[in-house]
C-alpha cells in the first residue's frame, strides 16, 4: 500500500507516505516556484490560495486524459477537492481487524490533509500515541510493545482509504483507464493508479480503483502491498479486493462507514474475507492549531523502515 502521499507535491513533491523518505512540506511558503500565502501560525488548515491553486492544477492535469476524467468526476461526486482541503485537518477513528487472528490496528487519528502530518492515539488508551511531524515518524508509549505493527508504516495509511479519491491528485501518479467492469450487477469504470520510480518506499504498489459508472462513487479499491519495510525488492502480498461499505457525509465530503478486505482470486473477484475495517467519529477541524501536530515531550522518533 502506498504510504507517502500523493496529495502533495509539497511533501516529496508528491507523498505517498509511510515509511517512506519523510517527506518535506511546503513550509517556505513556496510550492512549483510560486509564491503562496504561508499557513496561519494559529491554524494547521492550509491556506486559501494554496487551495485554489492545487484545485486548479489539480483539474487541469485530470481533465486531460480519459483516466483522469473519471478521478475528477469520483472527487466531485464524493464532495469536491476544494471543499476536501478547506475542511481543514481531519479527525477519525479507524479500526482495522484482521479475521486470521493478526494483530488489530484501532487507533483514533487527525491528519493534516495538506501537509499530510499525523498524530495516532490507542483506541485503549489515548496516552499511547505515534505520528509524523512533517519532519519526523515518532511514537510515545509506556510499554515499547503496545503497539505490535509497524507504527511508521501505519501513520499515514489509514488515510490512503478514508482519503480516496481525493489523493489521487499530486505528481509521480499515474492513472490509466481500464475495461469497464460488472460487479454486483452494476457497472464500473476503472482506472489503474501506478507510480514514478523513486516515488515513496513503494513504487511498485498499485492500485485499481471501481467507480461506478452512473454516480462516479469509489465502490471497490484492489491494491498490493511492497512496502520494502516488509519485502524484499520486487516482492509483495498477492492482490487484495476491497469493498466500500454504507455512506456517511461529514461536512460536504462522503466517507464509507466500513471497508471488507478479499483476498482477489483468479476471476478478479473477491475470494477469502481476510479483514473488517470501521470508519467512525469523523469531523473536520478547522481550527486546530499547527502545534497540534509537534512530536510530544517524551516521544522517540523513529528512522528506520
Amino acid at each position: 500500500m502506498k504510504i507517502l502521499h500523493l496529495l502533495l507535491p509539497m511533501i516529496l513533491q508528491f507523498f505517498i507516505c509511510v515509511g517512506c523518505k519523510n517527506p518535506k512540506p511546503n513550509t517556505d511558503g513556496k510550492e512549483h516556484g510560486q509564491t503562496v500565502s504561508a499557513p496561519s501560525k494559529d491554524q494547521a488548515k492550509a491556506p486559501d490560495t494554496w487551495i485554489e491553486r492545487r484545485v486548479s492544477k489539480a483539474r487541469e492535469k485530470l481533465l486531460s486524459t480519459e483516466a483522469g476524467r473519471i478521478v475528477w468526476q469520483s472527487m466531485d461526486a464524493h464532495g469536491g477537492l476544494e471543499n476536501w482541503y478547506k475542511n481543514g485537518p481531519l479527525s477519525f477513528h479507524f479500526n482495522y481487524q484482521p479475521l486470521d487472528g493478526g494483530v488489530q490496528r484501532n487507533t483514533y487519528q487527525t491528519i493534516d490533509t495538506w501537509s499530510l502530518k499525523a498524530k495516532h492515539s490507542d483506541a485503549k488508551n489515548r496516552s499511547n500515541q505515534y505520528g509524523w511531524d512533517g519532519n519526523d515518524f515518532w511514537i510515545k508509549a509506556k510499554d515499547s510493545t503496545i503497539f505490535g505493527y509497524d507504527t511508521r508504516f501505519w501513520s499515514l495509511t489509514p488515510i490512503y482509504f478514508a482519503g480516496q479519491p481525493f489523493i489521487l491528485d499530486g505528481t509521480g501518479v499515474n492513472l490509466a483507464k481500464l475495461e469497464p467492469m460488472i460487479y454486483k450487477d452494476t457497472m464500473y469504470d476503472r482506472v489503474k493508479v501506478t507510480f514514478d520510480p523513486g516515488t515513496g518506499d513503494a513504487p511498485d504498489d498499485y492500485y485499481v480503483l471501481y467507480m461506478d459508472a452512473k454516480t462516479h462513487r469509489l465502490k471497490v479499491i484492489r491494491y498490493i502491498v511492497s512496502y520494502p519495510g516488509y519485502f524484499e525488492k520486487g516482492d509483495h502480498l498477492p492482490e487484495k479486493f476491497m469493498e466500500l461499505i454504507g455512506e456517511q457525509t461529514i461536512s460536504g465530503i462522503h466517507f464509507p462507514r466500513a471497508y471488507r478486505t478479499y483476498w482477489l482470486n483468479e476471476n478478479e473477484l473477491p475470494g477469502e474475507h481476510i479483514t473488517d475495517i470501521d470508519l467512525t467519529e469523523i469531523g473536520f477541524l478547522p481550527e486546530l492549531e499547527p502545534s497540534f501536530f509537534d512530536i510530544p515531550i517524551g516521544a522517540k522518533t523513529i528512522d528506520s523502515l
